[in-house]
């Protein structure tokens, strides 16, 4: 799956969600918005430039995770966030993790970007991330091969996944 399928996948499950703030923001802009995010500035949903910043997605990822190592979650976050990846089904993600693995400063900027407050913008995130993720990192997908050059291969995927699992 490319990345501007991805991010019309995510607009679509956002607008689609059960939130009456998301459903009436069209799917362009939802699109540019989760583009943003994921350090895709620069790219429309229509197809424009702009290259996905996988290197800066796993980082935040490895980020958020690391940060909250401390705390009682951080297991259970790695574990969500690890079968987004993996062949199984996906675990749910609740908004307030979202919101904690996307950061403060990205989730402030996606909710002004949609003209939503945080609540709704974690929301949408719970809503989106697990999906666009399983498909980003699918067999199938381009995205995925280039993931994994980013990381060192397979090797430095399970390298850093038991990193953030705390067994490296």
């Amino acid at each position: 799956m490319e990345l501007m399928d991805l991010l019309n996948l995510g607009a679509k499950v956002i607008q689609g969600n059960k939130d009456d703030a998301t459903t009436g923001i069209d799917t362009a802009t939802i699109a540019k918005a989760l583009g943003d995010l994921m350090g895709n500035s620069g790219a429309s949903a229509q197809g424009g430039e702009g290259g996905l910043d996988l290197g800066s997605i796993v980082g935040m990822l490895a980020g958020a995770l690391s940060a909250g190592a401390a705390s009682e979650g951080a297991g259970e976050l790695a574990d969500i966030v690890g079968s987004w990846i993996g062949s199984g089904a996906n675990k749910p993600i609740t908004p307030d993790q979202a919101g904690e693995l996307v950061g403060s400063d990205r989730l402030n900027q996606f909710a002004q970007a949609l003209g939503l407050n945080q609540e709704s913008a974690k929301t949408a995130l719970a809503d989106a991330l697990p999906q666009m993720v399983d498909q980003a990192t699918n067999a199938d997908s381009s995205l995925a091969s280039t993931l994994l050059d980013q990381v060192g291969g397979v090797g430095g995927a399970i390298d850093m996944f038991g990193k953030l699992m705390g067994k490296a």
